[in-house]
Formats: C-alpha cells, structure tokens, sequence
C-alpha cells in the first residue's frame, strides 16, 4: 500500500481510539468514585422520587409510538435538506429547486397520507 493510504488509516485509528477513549473515561470514572447500594430500596421502580404506584409495566397507547415514529421519519428527512441547502447556489440552480420541491413534496403528501388515516387526531380514554 502507498505510505498516503497507510497515512490517512493512521488518522483513522487515532480518532477511533480516541472516540473510544472519551467515552469510556466517564463510565470508568464513575465506576470507581461512585457509591454502592444493595438492598430492598435499589430493586423497586424510581418514579422521579415518588412512591410507586402499582405496577411499572403499563401499556401505553400505540398512538405515543406512531407520534414518535412520524417526528423521527420527518426529522431525519429534515437532515437530508441542510446539505442541499448548503449546496444550493454552487451550480444547478434550477435542478436543485426541483429536487427540493419534489422532496418536499413527498414529506407533505406522507403527512397528508397520515392525517387522512386519523393519526394525528388524539383519542381520549374513558
């Protein structure tokens, strides 16, 4: 392999390493200033200091997943937009005004799609 090649691997593995090394400092650390507690108490639910109320195994409506889901699917679509933005002066202007137009089309007919469907309408329970 060319010494460049052998080069640009080198940088690799040293941020790799240190990546490694930045995030497992902080758990190790903590590992061994931080106090140990057994006992009754450590095995019950933590509910912000409160005391539990019955059982933490709630079933919670699906509607918090499908609201979860859509903000996901939208936010990540949302990053795909900042890199044609970013690129939008540099050549094809008009190209690149169409390309956005149609993704942007197509996020606006998937919430279309999901609001004829009822997701975002909130159901209350009785």
């Amino acid at each position: 392999m060319p010494t460049n090649v052998l080069h640009d691997f080198l940088y690799v593995g040293v941020f790799l390493v240190v990546g490694v090394v930045f995030a497992a400092t902080p758990i190790i650390i903590s590992w061994f200033i931080g106090g140990r507690s057994e006992g009754v108490k450590r095995a019950e639910t933590y509910e912000s200091g409160m005391p539990t109320v019955g059982s933490a195994w709630v079933q919670f409506s699906v509607a918090y997943y499908i609201y979860a889901l859509i903000f996901l699917a939208f936010d990540v679509d949302v990053l795909y937009l900042f890199p044609v933005a970013l690129a939008y002066d540099k050549g094809f202007v008009i190209r690149d005004f169409i390309e956005i137009v149609i993704f942007i089309g197509i996020l606006s007919l998937a919430i279309v799609y999901a609001w004829r469907k009822g997701v975002f309408t909130w159901h209350q329970r009785s």
